[in-house]
């Protein structure tokens, strides 16, 4: 086979060089000169690789620092993540990743405070009695001490039984509670917790189980007496606390009486909530008893069986306290007994802006006695007096009241037997106190 030379000064092209024939292929497919990363990146990168291994954060800039929570891995362990990585896109990520709906606006605008409280009330909402592992809910601890401020406990399950003892229990008339173990407690136990959580401000609790279907019991829907002595005192030990809502659990007069028991002198209680109970007056005494030694702001005794006796008790604690903003008493029994004493009550209270005594039988009796007080009540601004049978003559004492009363921004009388004159004529009164608040709220924030 011949072979072509080429001679300089001939008329032949010369052969293309060989070497601008040559092409690279980079083994990654998305190579790119125009885009080779700096070295920065490449650490970074590298640093979010190793973290649980070699966590580096703290030496990093603000940039840096959104570089790496962009990329790190939601599934990291607690430990490596929980006091090192600060609230931001992170914990967003952690958050969306195991809740669809999360509203941070809920939680203070926190990221991180929403997934430690939210994983704080699962644990509890599924914490079986001596079948879930007490470590599970202290192994937790450390991690979200700092950062929990509020629990809200939809549901607390009660122990498992054992089917066979549960036979024996209901199918024997000789049966008793010695006839076996009892469970170590009857719901989540609170004292292994609250005093551990040192931010902790506000606590939910409802002792009751979500979605029981065919295997409803009374029981599942209550508080027992175990329950309540390791509550109270694990209450008492949460010196942060300031709200506590307890509702819906059957709390009875006994129940209440040990609860208001450890919290009389507590540091930092502002707000109490015990509605849709089983209270009585029994119970409301011991409340007057808190009301006398608390810094109580808020009161809500909703939806119970408190009469009478219970409403002077309550009454005689407000004569005398001087911190108490807003009382809920609707939904009681307290008739003409306790409604004209707390209408007493009001004449010598210059703290309570807001009185709910909605649906608890009073009559004119009581009217009269609030009347009396709103002449010379020059604080109270909220007051609801719907569904009681106040009559026509009740409306007219309501009436005269108000037409000297320049504080009461919100007067709600509806469905109480009250002449619909009266009744426009009191919403008049109430729209031209309304203007001259907010004229008086006005003229405040232009002075400052």
């Amino acid at each position: 086979m011949s072979k072509s030379l080429y001679l300089p000064g001939s008329n032949l092209n010369p052969p293309e060089d060989s070497r601008k024939m040559r092409r690279i292929i980079a083994e990654d497919p998305d190579w790119s000169l125009a885009i080779v990363p700096f070295l920065s990146n490449l650490c970074l990168q590298s640093i979010v690789r190793n973290f649980e291994e070699k966590p580096i954060y703290d030496e990093l800039t603000p940039i840096q620092r959104d570089f790496i929570e962009e990329r790190l891995l939601p599934s990291l362990p607690l430990r490596v993540t929980a006091n090192l990585i600060s609230d931001g896109v992170y914990w967003k990520r952690c958050c969306e990743q195991q809740w669809d709906l999360c509203d941070v606006t809920h939680y203070g605008h926190s990221w991180k405070r929403m997934f430690f409280e939210r994983r704080m009330e699962s644990i509890i909402e599924l914490f079986i009695p001596d079948v879930t592992e007490p470590k599970s809910v202290l192994e937790m601890v450390p991690y979200c001490k700092n950062y929990i401020k509020r629990l809200d406990i939809s549901q607390l399950l009660p122990p498992v039984k054992d089917p066979q003892k549960e036979e024996e229990e209901y199918g024997s008339e000789l049966a008793s509670e010695n006839d076996y173990d009892r469970p170590s407690m009857d719901h989540f136990d609170f004292g292994m917790l609250l005093n551990k959580l040192t931010n902790l401000e506000e606590l939910h609790l409802v002792y009751r189980v979500k979605q029981c279907g065919m295997n409803f019991e009374w029981n599942m829907f209550e508080m027992t007496d175990r329950d309540c002595e390791s509550l109270a005192q694990a209450l008492k030990s949460c010196e942060t606390l300031k709200l506590l809502r307890l509702h819906q659990s059957h709390i009875d007069d006994k129940k209440c009486r040990l609860l208001v028991k450890y919290l009389l002198d507590h540091p930092s209680l502002r707000e109490l909530d015990f509605s849709h109970n089983l209270i009585s007056d029994r119970g409301a005494r011991a409340i007057g008893k808190l009301l006398a030694r608390s810094k109580l702001e808020i009161l809500n005794m909703c939806d119970n069986d408190i009469r009478g006796p219970g409403g002077k008790a309550i009454a005689h604690a407000l004569s005398k306290n001087s911190t108490l903003l807003s009382l809920n008493l609707r939904l009681n029994r307290l008739r003409d007994e306790g409604g004209q004493a707390i209408g007493k009550a009001l004449l010598n209270n210059n703290t309570l802006r807001h009185l709910h005594l909605g649906a608890n039988e009073v009559m004119l009796p009581t009217a009269i006695a609030l009347s009396k007080a709103l002449v010379q009540n020059n604080t109270l601004s909220s007051i609801n007096l719907s569904c009681n049978n106040l009559g026509e003559d009740g409306g007219k004492a309501l009436a005269e009241a108000m037409s000297h009363n320049t504080s009461v921004t919100e007067c709600d009388i509806h469905l109480t037997e009250v002449d619909e004159k009266i009744v426009s004529f009191i919403n008049q009164v109430v729209w031209t106190n309304q203007s001259l608040e907010q004229k008086k709220r006005a003229k405040e924030s232009k002075n400052k």
